[in-house]
């Protein structure tokens, strides 16, 4: 990753992190943009600009990261759900929706933005599309068993592709809940609800990566400065 893309990462990171306030629990998104948030948000309660902070990872990895950076990690066992969640996206598009799951944490990430107030996604420039699918594969969790039927169901649906996504040793990618990940590649979308819609009847298929209309608003950084988006 370039120092100017990870510079713009942190740029939108920190735009959403001003939104914080004292009293809140923050769900905390999984990504290389998201950690940002996790690392400013340690540092202000570290400093006293900012207390009484408790955190709703998004995954088992930002979990540790967080009681690493001394802060309070909770679960929806022990509260309703996040004030506010700072998240990052594959995709997004001008209304906020995106493609999501590139970390593997979709299943989990979607839970926690269904129990949230309100949802800031963060991006560099190079996540912004005019529709989803343009740039990034559709990642879809779906059960070990019978995973190939889910292979063959997602094609019929018009991907591509739908690869078995694999970790660095060769091995097919398990996620924190034992499920597996199909990278599906889709031309770029004209009606991601309907293919959300199509993906959510069917047995197997645990979650997936389309999170759409759920997100309120987006911090967008790049070379022409920090954008905001509304839904």
């Amino acid at each position: 990753m370039s120092e100017s893309l990870d510079q713009y990462k942190r740029e939108a990171a920190l735009a959403a992190v001003a939104e914080v306030r004292p009293g809140m629990v923050v769900g905390l998104g999984h990504g290389s943009t998201a950690i940002h948030a996790i690392r400013e948000i340690a540092r202000l309660l570290d400093s006293g600009e900012l207390h009484d902070i408790r955190g709703l990872p998004c995954s088992e990895h930002v979990a540790r990261e967080a009681r690493k950076k001394g802060m309070a990690v909770v679960n929806l066992g022990e509260v309703e759900g996040a004030d506010l969640t700072i998240d990052g996206a594959d995709e997004l598009t001008e209304t906020c929706d995106a493609i999501k799951g590139g970390g593997g944490a979709l299943l989990s990430e979607k839970i926690v933005h269904q129990n949230s107030r309100r949802i800031i996604l963060i991006v560099d420039y190079t996540k912004f599309v005019s529709r989803l699918g343009e740039k990034r594969a559709l990642p879809v969790e779906v059960a070990k068993y019978g995973w190939q039927a889910q292979q063959r169901f997602i094609k019929s649906l018009g991907a591509m592709s739908a690869d078995l996504r694999q970790d660095d040793s060769g091995e097919p990618f398990t996620t924190d809940h034992g499920h597996f990940i199909l990278d599906c590649r889709f031309d770029p979308m004209d009606d991601p609800h309907a293919l959300a819609r199509a993906l959510e009847s069917r047995a197997g298929i645990m979650e997936h990566g389309l999170f759409l209309d759920m997100a309120q608003e987006a911090r967008v950084a790049g070379p022409e400065g920090l954008r905001t988006l509304r839904r």
